[in-house]
Protein backbone atom coordinates (compact mmCIF):
# COMPACT_ATOMS: atom_id res chain seq x y z
CA UNK A 1 0.00 0.00 0.00
CA UNK A 2 1.50 3.08 -1.26
CA UNK A 3 1.30 5.96 2.12
CA UNK A 4 0.96 9.60 1.87
CA UNK A 5 2.11 12.30 4.34
CA UNK A 6 0.25 13.46 7.33
CA UNK A 7 -2.06 15.93 6.54
CA UNK A 8 -3.72 18.80 8.16
CA UNK A 9 -7.79 18.99 9.35
CA UNK A 10 -9.59 20.58 6.26
CA UNK A 11 -13.69 21.73 6.38
CA UNK A 12 -15.85 18.08 5.95
CA UNK A 13 -17.33 17.77 2.34
CA UNK A 14 -20.67 17.87 1.52
CA UNK A 15 -23.06 15.11 1.81
CA UNK A 16 -25.23 15.01 -0.72
CA UNK A 17 -29.02 14.77 -0.54
CA UNK A 18 -31.23 11.86 -1.31
CA UNK A 19 -32.22 13.63 -4.37
CA UNK A 20 -28.59 13.68 -5.60
CA UNK A 21 -27.77 10.20 -4.69
CA UNK A 22 -28.73 7.54 -2.91
CA UNK A 23 -27.43 7.22 0.88
CA UNK A 24 -27.14 3.93 2.20
CA UNK A 25 -29.08 3.25 5.20
CA UNK A 26 -28.15 4.36 8.56
CA UNK A 27 -28.69 1.14 9.94
CA UNK A 28 -26.68 -0.48 7.58
CA UNK A 29 -23.47 1.97 8.52
CA UNK A 30 -20.23 0.34 10.54
CA UNK A 31 -17.47 1.81 12.40
CA UNK A 32 -14.19 1.60 10.95
CA UNK A 33 -11.37 0.32 12.31
CA UNK A 34 -8.52 2.72 13.20
CA UNK A 35 -6.27 0.18 12.09
CA UNK A 36 -4.62 0.41 8.36
CA UNK A 37 -6.38 4.53 8.33
CA UNK A 38 -4.44 6.39 11.02
CA UNK A 39 -3.33 6.58 14.53
CA UNK A 40 -6.11 6.68 17.04
CA UNK A 41 -7.40 9.97 17.48
CA UNK A 42 -6.14 11.73 14.63
CA UNK A 43 -9.98 11.84 13.25
CA UNK A 44 -12.67 12.95 15.00
CA UNK A 45 -15.03 9.50 15.99
CA UNK A 46 -18.36 11.05 13.94
CA UNK A 47 -15.85 11.72 10.91
CA UNK A 48 -15.57 7.90 10.36
CA UNK A 49 -19.03 7.45 9.31
CA UNK A 50 -18.38 9.65 6.60
CA UNK A 51 -17.08 6.66 4.54
CA UNK A 52 -20.54 5.18 4.38
CA UNK A 53 -22.14 7.94 2.89
CA UNK A 54 -21.89 9.08 -0.85
CA UNK A 55 -21.21 12.81 -2.26
CA UNK A 56 -22.40 14.46 -4.91
CA UNK A 57 -19.40 14.50 -6.76
CA UNK A 58 -18.92 10.40 -6.20
CA UNK A 59 -18.92 7.52 -9.77
CA UNK A 60 -20.93 4.83 -8.52
CA UNK A 61 -21.67 1.78 -10.52
CA UNK A 62 -23.40 -1.78 -9.50
CA UNK A 63 -26.84 -1.56 -8.26
CA UNK A 64 -28.51 1.33 -7.71
CA UNK A 65 -30.85 -0.39 -4.88
CA UNK A 66 -28.27 -2.31 -3.78
CA UNK A 67 -27.33 -1.67 -0.02
CA UNK A 68 -23.94 -2.92 0.16
CA UNK A 69 -21.63 -0.11 -0.63
CA UNK A 70 -17.99 -0.99 -1.81
CA UNK A 71 -16.04 2.47 -1.65
CA UNK A 72 -12.34 2.62 -2.69
CA UNK A 73 -9.64 5.85 -2.57
CA UNK A 74 -7.56 5.03 -5.48
CA UNK A 75 -4.43 6.66 -7.15
CA UNK A 76 -3.90 5.90 -10.81
CA UNK A 77 0.24 6.07 -10.25
CA UNK A 78 -0.45 3.48 -7.73
CA UNK A 79 1.21 0.02 -8.33
CA UNK A 80 -1.81 -1.04 -5.90
CA UNK A 81 -4.65 0.22 -7.06
CA UNK A 82 -3.68 -1.14 -10.30
CA UNK A 83 -3.31 -4.61 -9.10
CA UNK A 84 -6.63 -4.15 -7.33
CA UNK A 85 -8.71 -3.01 -10.52
CA UNK A 86 -9.01 -7.11 -11.39
CA UNK A 87 -9.85 -7.69 -8.00
CA UNK A 88 -12.73 -5.17 -8.27
CA UNK A 89 -14.44 -5.89 -11.58
CA UNK A 90 -14.43 -9.93 -10.41
CA UNK A 91 -16.40 -8.85 -7.26
CA UNK A 92 -18.50 -6.66 -9.37
CA UNK A 93 -19.06 -9.52 -11.75
CA UNK A 94 -20.27 -11.46 -8.60
CA UNK A 95 -22.57 -9.11 -6.79
CA UNK A 96 -23.61 -6.75 -8.76
CA UNK A 97 -26.89 -7.08 -8.43
CA UNK A 98 -26.85 -6.54 -4.63
CA UNK A 99 -23.13 -4.21 -4.39
CA UNK A 100 -22.65 -0.64 -5.85
CA UNK A 101 -18.84 0.77 -5.84
CA UNK A 102 -17.74 3.93 -5.58
CA UNK A 103 -14.06 5.49 -6.34
CA UNK A 104 -12.81 8.08 -5.07
CA UNK A 105 -9.83 10.22 -5.98
CA UNK A 106 -7.07 9.92 -3.64
CA UNK A 107 -4.04 11.21 -5.42
CA UNK A 108 -0.81 10.98 -3.46
CA UNK A 109 2.05 13.54 -3.24
CA UNK A 110 4.79 11.42 -3.90
CA UNK A 111 3.25 10.65 -7.43
CA UNK A 112 3.83 13.41 -9.66
CA UNK A 113 0.90 12.29 -12.62
CA UNK A 114 -1.49 10.94 -10.00
CA UNK A 115 -3.83 14.16 -9.61
CA UNK A 116 -3.64 14.97 -13.75
CA UNK A 117 -4.49 11.92 -14.54
CA UNK A 118 -7.81 12.00 -12.05
CA UNK A 119 -8.44 15.59 -13.56
CA UNK A 120 -8.45 13.65 -16.96
CA UNK A 121 -10.69 10.87 -15.31
CA UNK A 122 -13.00 14.12 -14.45
CA UNK A 123 -13.15 15.35 -18.25
CA UNK A 124 -14.05 12.12 -19.22
CA UNK A 125 -16.92 12.06 -16.64
CA UNK A 126 -18.24 15.05 -18.24
CA UNK A 127 -18.80 13.05 -21.37
CA UNK A 128 -20.04 10.46 -19.94
CA UNK A 129 -17.00 8.18 -20.19
CA UNK A 130 -15.58 7.73 -16.44
CA UNK A 131 -15.06 4.36 -16.37
CA UNK A 132 -13.31 3.42 -19.49
CA UNK A 133 -11.42 6.63 -18.33
CA UNK A 134 -10.95 4.87 -15.04
CA UNK A 135 -9.92 1.22 -16.74
CA UNK A 136 -7.63 2.89 -18.54
CA UNK A 137 -5.76 4.99 -16.71
CA UNK A 138 -5.38 1.86 -14.04
CA UNK A 139 -4.18 -0.32 -16.95
CA UNK A 140 -1.79 2.54 -18.23
CA UNK A 141 -0.66 3.25 -14.82
CA UNK A 142 2.93 3.76 -15.86
CA UNK A 143 2.32 6.32 -18.57
CA UNK A 144 0.13 9.55 -17.17
CA UNK A 145 2.16 11.43 -19.14
CA UNK A 146 -0.03 14.79 -20.69
CA UNK A 147 0.34 13.22 -24.12
CA UNK A 148 -0.61 9.67 -22.57
CA UNK A 149 -3.42 11.03 -21.25
CA UNK A 150 -4.59 13.00 -24.52
CA UNK A 151 -4.33 9.47 -26.03
CA UNK A 152 -6.26 8.00 -23.93
CA UNK A 153 -9.27 10.43 -24.52
CA UNK A 154 -9.09 9.72 -28.42
CA UNK A 155 -9.16 5.58 -27.41
CA UNK A 156 -12.32 5.75 -24.84
CA UNK A 157 -14.06 8.31 -27.79
CA UNK A 158 -13.73 11.67 -25.89
CA UNK A 159 -14.94 14.87 -28.05
CA UNK A 160 -11.01 16.07 -28.04
CA UNK A 161 -11.96 19.38 -28.19
CA UNK A 162 -14.17 19.86 -25.25
CA UNK A 163 -11.34 17.26 -23.68
CA UNK A 164 -8.81 19.84 -24.32
CA UNK A 165 -10.39 22.30 -23.07
CA UNK A 166 -11.76 20.77 -19.63
CA UNK A 167 -7.71 20.07 -19.70
CA UNK A 168 -6.77 23.53 -19.73
CA UNK A 169 -9.06 24.63 -17.24
CA UNK A 170 -8.41 22.56 -15.03
CA UNK A 171 -11.99 21.49 -14.79
CA UNK A 172 -12.01 18.30 -13.16
CA UNK A 173 -9.97 19.89 -10.41
CA UNK A 174 -12.13 20.85 -7.51
CA UNK A 175 -14.02 17.40 -7.57
CA UNK A 176 -10.67 15.70 -7.01
CA UNK A 177 -9.52 17.97 -3.88
CA UNK A 178 -13.36 17.72 -2.70
CA UNK A 179 -12.52 13.81 -2.75
CA UNK A 180 -9.02 13.63 -1.54
CA UNK A 181 -10.41 16.14 1.41
CA UNK A 182 -13.52 13.64 2.14
CA UNK A 183 -10.52 11.13 2.77
CA UNK A 184 -8.29 13.39 4.83
CA UNK A 185 -10.92 14.30 6.92
CA UNK A 186 -11.23 10.66 8.10
CA UNK A 187 -7.45 10.42 8.64
CA UNK A 188 -6.29 8.17 5.31
CA UNK A 189 -2.72 8.01 4.71
CA UNK A 190 -2.16 5.48 1.52
CA UNK A 191 -4.12 3.92 -1.40
CA UNK A 192 -6.04 1.89 -2.05
CA UNK A 193 -7.97 2.71 1.01
CA UNK A 194 -11.23 0.22 0.96
CA UNK A 195 -14.35 0.54 2.74
CA UNK A 196 -17.46 -1.98 2.84
CA UNK A 197 -20.74 -0.14 4.13
CA UNK A 198 -18.28 2.59 6.49
CA UNK A 199 -15.79 -0.37 7.53
CA UNK A 200 -12.41 -0.47 6.87
CA UNK A 201 -11.20 -3.10 4.61
CA UNK A 202 -7.14 -3.78 5.89
CA UNK A 203 -5.73 -4.54 2.57
CA UNK A 204 -2.04 -3.80 3.57
CA UNK A 205 -1.26 -7.90 3.94
CA UNK A 206 -2.94 -8.59 0.53
CA UNK A 207 -6.02 -7.89 -1.52
CA UNK A 208 -7.27 -11.48 -0.91
CA UNK A 209 -9.10 -10.03 2.51
CA UNK A 210 -10.96 -7.88 0.00
CA UNK A 211 -12.62 -10.73 -1.34
CA UNK A 212 -13.07 -12.60 2.01
CA UNK A 213 -14.46 -9.67 3.29
CA UNK A 214 -16.89 -8.96 0.67
CA UNK A 215 -17.72 -12.64 0.33
CA UNK A 216 -18.13 -12.82 4.16
CA UNK A 217 -20.63 -9.98 4.08
CA UNK A 218 -22.45 -10.30 0.91
CA UNK A 219 -22.64 -13.90 1.51
CA UNK A 220 -24.94 -14.47 3.93
CA UNK A 221 -27.00 -11.49 3.47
Amino acid sequence: MNKSPATTKTPRPRVATPHEVQHVPSQQRATVTTAGVAAAGSAPPDALDDAASLLASDHCIGSAHAKWLLLEYGDYECPSCREAEPLVRHLLDMFGSRMKFVFRHYPLEQHPHAELAAEAAEAAAAQDKFWPMHRWLLAHGHGLLPEDLARAAAQVGLNMHRYSAAMAEHAGRARVQEHRRSGQEIGLRGSPTFFLNGRLIDVSFGLEHLESAVRASLGDD
